[in-house]
């Protein structure tokens, strides 16, 4: 039997909430998780809303290749946030809340270059898209209550009115990309 082995992407798009949220959801996917990274040292929740460490929310995919691919991760990362605007994602305003891909491999990056220059030749968004590209440091996996978030609130207010309305489109517009849900989740 052979072991499956597992690629990881790094990813910032604002509120790492929401992010997770869709990407739990897809097959080929087997964990995500919420930290930080991009900045100086490690840092709780509480510094990185503050601006003050340079890191981003981000999330860490750990995906299987024969279902998913490097390009088809970044291509659902680009459909789940607004890569236009800097340092802002709707009401999150903040360097933490820029959109940032961290590449691990040169590969990586050259993935990440060249589809950010087709999106920008095919003038996929109304705007420049702003999406850092820059090399993975340091990730600092967020504090346990962030983990798992929207599942564990989905009543939350924040997670009714900014992360519902993505699970939505998830579901509306990338249902082949699902992954069968346990109930509850």
């Amino acid at each position: 039997m052979t072991e499956t082995r597992f690629d990881t992407a790094t990813i910032a798009g604002g509120c790492f909430w929401c992010l997770e949220a869709v990407f739990e959801r897809l097959r080929g996917v087997e964990r995500v998780v919420s930290g930080y990274t991009g900045g100086q040292g490690p840092s709780t929740y509480r510094e990185v809303c503050s601006g003050r460490t340079g890191h981003a929310e981000a999330i860490q995919v750990a995906y299987d290749p024969r279902e998913l691919s490097y390009r088809d991760v970044l291509e659902m990362f680009f459909a789940f946030h607004d890569p236009t605007t800097p340092d802002r994602q709707g009401p999150d305003v903040g360097s933490q809340y820029r959109s940032a891909i961290f590449f691990a491999s040169s590969e990586q990056e050259r993935t990440a270059r060249e589809l950010i220059a087709e999106m920008t030749a095919q003038k996929v968004f109304p705007a420049p898209i702003v999406t850092e590209v820059a090399p993975l440091g340091t990730f600092f996996a967020a504090e346990d209550y962030h983990q798992g978030y929207y599942r564990q609130n989905p009543e939350q207010p924040y997670c009714r009115a900014m992360i519902a309305p993505k699970v939505a489109k998830l579901r509306a517009k990338f249902a082949s990309r699902l992954r069968e849900e346990p109930a509850g989740r």
